[in-house]
């Protein structure tokens, strides 16, 4: 499994590489409230956009934008190429890196070094041992890149250089039980992430309708089974999202059109599902939950509807209650992100190669801000810090 050659040193927009050179600036001071009348401190930070590069009117690689802090208001930048089928990204704890999955037949992941004047590099590609892969994620660590192939229903772990650059597959799990749910015709794993103890990791499977938790061995790259979660037949388990502190998950479940409420034990790793509730929609495919830094709200996306529904977390994060739903600002909200800050949130909309952007109020309600970005078959968004 040698590294996929990719010497190809690339350059940002101008203005993408301004906003790279931002990253290391200290963050600006908020204005004094007596001195009000001074305009607000701004600034632009990046985006990186997945896609599809082998889908019509896909992309051409890992495309870049930046957005307004303040505003919310994005503007397009240029490609980071020789990478296919960017369809889910991932940055390293260190900011230096992205990782994107290649979602295909021949599952790979691939490196990518942001460096701060705006160059990129990519560091090679490496294959995951699978089929289709959908999810990626950094263990906290920084030492390890987790990767979910869907297609063939597995999980994969792979060591992570100094550099950056990815080491050959040091594990390779198939979900081979329990059987595939209803209309299933085999394991599907969707997503893999970290717990918030950092000595778990989780993986959703929608074939099997199963969270499965691991333990990473973080001397070997190793994945070891301790716990199982069984979600109702059918329901189609897609993303897994932690509250902030660290006891409670929800699950955006795609094929019964529910969210589920998790309760999550650090010390074992065992999550255990409540029963699902209301999207805020009859109709839909939920894709993907996310939770603001404090706590206090959670949005999911939901294709169909095209809609974006808010939650208030209550009782420390061991319960949803639904407020709203608002329009996503595009056609199939593939995935959602927030700024570090968690002051806007973005919606990678594919089918209407767009990314909506929204700024969240004291209250957690969403404004549009500004007009959608082009993205070609838009399926992530990654806000850098």
């Amino acid at each position: 499994m040698n590294a996929v050659p990719s010497p190809a040193l690339g350059r940002l927009s101008r203005r993408s590489l301004l906003a790279a050179a931002l990253v290391a600036a200290p963050t600006a001071l908020a204005t004094p409230a007596h001195a009000s009348a001074r305009p607000a401190p701004t600034a632009t930070r990046p985006l990186l956009l997945g896609t599809y590069t082998s889908a019509e009117g896909g992309g051409t690689g890992i495309g870049t934008a930046t957005y307004d802090t303040a505003t919310g208001a994005t503007t397009p930048g240029s490609v980071i190429t020789g990478v296919e089928n960017p369809s889910y990204l991932a940055l390293h704890p260190s900011g230096a890196t992205v990782y994107a999955v290649a979602e295909q037949d021949a599952g790979a992941v691939t490196a990518v070094a942001l460096a701060p004047d705006g160059t990129y590099e990519v560091l090679g590609t490496r294959p995951t041992g699978g089929s289709g892969p959908t999810h990626l994620s950094v263990h906290p660590s920084g030492r390890w890149l987790l990767s979910a192939n869907y297609t063939s229903g597995s999980v994969a772990v792979h060591p992570i250089a100094q550099d950056g650059s990815l080491g050959e597959r040091t594990d390779l799990v198939t979900h081979s039980s329990p059987p595939p749910g209803p209309g299933q015709n085999g394991p599907h794993a969707h997503q893999i992430v970290t717990a918030p103890d950092g000595g778990h990791v989780l993986a959703v499977d929608l074939g099997t309708d199963t969270v499965y938790t691991y333990r990473l061995g973080e001397s070997a790259g190793t994945l070891t089974e301790v716990s199982r979660a069984a979600l109702a037949p059918g329901s189609g388990p897609r993303h897994l999202t932690f509250h902030p502190g660290g006891r409670s998950a929800y699950l955006a479940c795609e094929l019964d059109n529910t969210t589920v409420v998790c309760a999550y034990d650090p010390d074992s790793g065992t999550l255990t599902p409540g029963a699902g509730q209301s999207t805020g929609s009859d109709t839909g495919y939920p894709a993907q939950l996310v939770v603001t830094g404090d706590g206090s709200y959670a949005y999911l996306a939901n294709r169909g509807p095209n809609s974006l529904t808010r939650y208030a977390v209550e009782d420390g994060g061991a319960a949803l209650r639904l407020l709203d739903t608002v329009p996503a600002g595009g056609d199939w909200p593939r995935q959602l992100a927030l700024s570090p800050d968690s002051s806007l949130l973005f919606a990678a909309n594919q089918r209407s190669s767009t990314v909506a952007a929204f700024r969240i109020g004291s209250d957690g309600s969403l404004a549009p801000a500004g007009d959608p970005l082009p993205a070609p078959v838009a399926v992530c968004v990654l806000p850098l810090p």
